[in-house]
């Protein structure tokens, strides 16, 4: 091969790499535009946070964090987190109109998604490990897609295997033994 060409392996390589750059440019762009939004919000509120935004595999993570007491932000978690997860539709709304694709952006408010990530490991752990020592099934209550999410992660690092049943809102984690 002479000096200037390239071979089709370092072309797929240097496509790869640039696909890659284009999907964190985005996840950046979807970041920008969601803290833009949510600073707005808080302005609206009269409450105080800091905008973090940070990319993850393929999704943008955008938290709202606080220096002093996080009980203010509390308000936008609500119970079992039901505002922070229609301000997180909200927010992806707002990214969508404004770059016309649908957004996979995960909002988290005063550290509530990584405590609960937290819990639902652990639930998860402990349902695998249930199913395990009995042999049967074990289903779990009901739980958003985020949450299901989490435990079938679990499940399959224990070595398990689960599956989502039910309908929305009512929709749960089976988890099945080996």
């Amino acid at each position: 091969m002479t000096e200037g060409t390239t071979s089709a392996a370092e072309a797929e390589a240097a496509t790869g790499a640039g696909a890659a750059d284009g999907l964190i440019a985005r996840l950046e762009q979807e970041g920008d535009i969601a803290a833009d939004y949510l600073e707005g919000l808080l302005d609206i509120a009269d409450l105080d946070g800091d905008i973090d935004m940070d990319v993850e595999g393929d999704r943008a993570l955008v938290s709202i964090v606080s220096d002093g007491s996080d009980r203010a932000l509390q308000r936008l978690v609500g119970q079992d987190g039901e505002v922070l997860e229609a301000l997180q539709e909200l927010t992806r709304l707002a990214v969508h109109r404004e770059t016309g694709e649908r957004s996979r952006l995960m909002l988290d408010i005063a550290g509530f998604r990584a405590r609960r990530r937290a819990e639902l490991a652990a639930l998860g752990s402990k349902a695998a490990e249930q199913v395990k020592s009995t042999g049967e099934q074990v289903k779990l209550r009901p739980m958003t897609p985020f949450e299901r999410k989490v435990v079938h992660d679990a499940v399959a690092a224990a070595g398990l295997r689960s599956e989502s049943e039910g309908e929305e809102p009512q929709r749960c984690v089976v988890v099945l033994p080996g």
